[in-house]
């Protein structure tokens, strides 16, 4: 079987998992170089006792690297400002970009609602944790009945929070909400993030509230719990923390100021998530990581296949 050969930049924590992940999950991938900026980062030391080639040069030594020639899809884990840089050098060469930041340069790309429709993309973005996690549930209920507003909050401990996660914040939650409405289908979105400080570290939570006017309930609830299925397919740790919430509006709840005067929302549907992690390189609490890899991953095999039909 022929792999498609792939680079991970940035070795820090989201970008050893994901090259581990790589390695240890994945058929139709396979790690070519690994690549930092900090020759003593434990990701760059690890990768090299795997036998996989690294660089500490960033881009600029990954594309001197005598294995570029051969790689076909890059994986950036990174931050949003550096992922601008580094698009901007892999820019005239053929590799396809898998965003791992906030940067949101290349489309939106959330697996089980809108993979297919991007794998023509030179660069697609993985939006954030929060992102991966929630917004298939708007997509879900959206798929019954318009979603008129959307809230989500991501809680994670802050333990899973490393120096690229805290100052993407504010672009966690503008890159979130955004992708709650173009891909998620919500009129309107916003999204909250919390660092929990707690010890012993709690494992990643994520709330999602939606208006919506009349609708099917059941086939709402079944319309959850489908895609909850689907997204446990390649994140093994997420899954529902109770029953899908529904709660009657009245006409005075403070509920009807969210949305604009072309919506009467008539029900919230919450919905309550629990994300643990695989624990491949990180500790399992940090889901909100994993999440990130593991639908890395993913998009990564489907691009795979993609190229193999562009052969074909």
């Amino acid at each position: 079987m022929t792999s498609t050969k792939v680079a991970v930049i940035g070795s820090g924590n989201i970008g050893t998992d994901l090259m581990i992940k790589v390695l240890r999950l994945s058929d139709h991938l396979a790690m070519r170089a690994m690549v930092g900026i900090d020759p003593a980062s434990d990701g760059l030391r690890r990768a090299k006792r795997l036998g996989v080639p690294t660089t500490a040069d960033g881009v600029e030594g990954l594309l001197k690297m005598p294995e570029f020639d051969d790689i076909s899809i890059v994986f950036d884990a990174t931050s949003a400002s550096a992922h601008i840089a580094n698009a901007a050098l892999l820019e005239p060469t053929r590799t396809a970009l898998v965003d791992l930041t906030p940067a949101a340069i290349g489309p939106f790309v959330v697996p089980p609602v809108n993979l297919a429709e991007h794998l023509d993309s030179r660069n697609v973005n993985m939006v954030t944790c929060g992102g991966q996690a929630t917004i298939p549930i708007v997509a879900a209920v959206g798929a019954v009945s318009e979603v008129l507003y959307a809230e989500i909050v991501a809680s994670i401990s802050s333990r899973s929070a490393g120096p690229g996660t805290r100052a993407n914040i504010d672009e966690f939650t503008e890159t979130t909400a955004r992708a709650l409405e173009v891909v998620g289908g919500a009129r309107r979105a916003k999204a909250i993030i919390v660092l929990n400080p707690a010890d012993p570290p709690l494992i990643m939570r994520d709330t999602v509230h939606c208006l919506i006017g009349n609708a099917d309930l059941d086939a709402v609830e079944r319309s959850v719990l489908g895609m909850v299925d689907a997204v446990a397919t390649y994140v093994p740790g997420y899954r529902l923390k109770q029953q899908v919430q529904f709660r009657e509006i009245d006409n005075h709840s403070t509920a009807r100021d969210l949305v604009d005067d072309t919506g009467r929302p008539r029900w919230q549907v919450s919905v309550y998530l629990e994300v643990e992690g695989a624990a491949h390189y990180l500790p399992a609490y940090a889901g909100n990581l994993d999440i990130m890899t593991s639908a890395a991953l993913r998009v990564g095999e489907s691009l795979s296949a993609r190229l193999g039909e562009r052969v074909l």
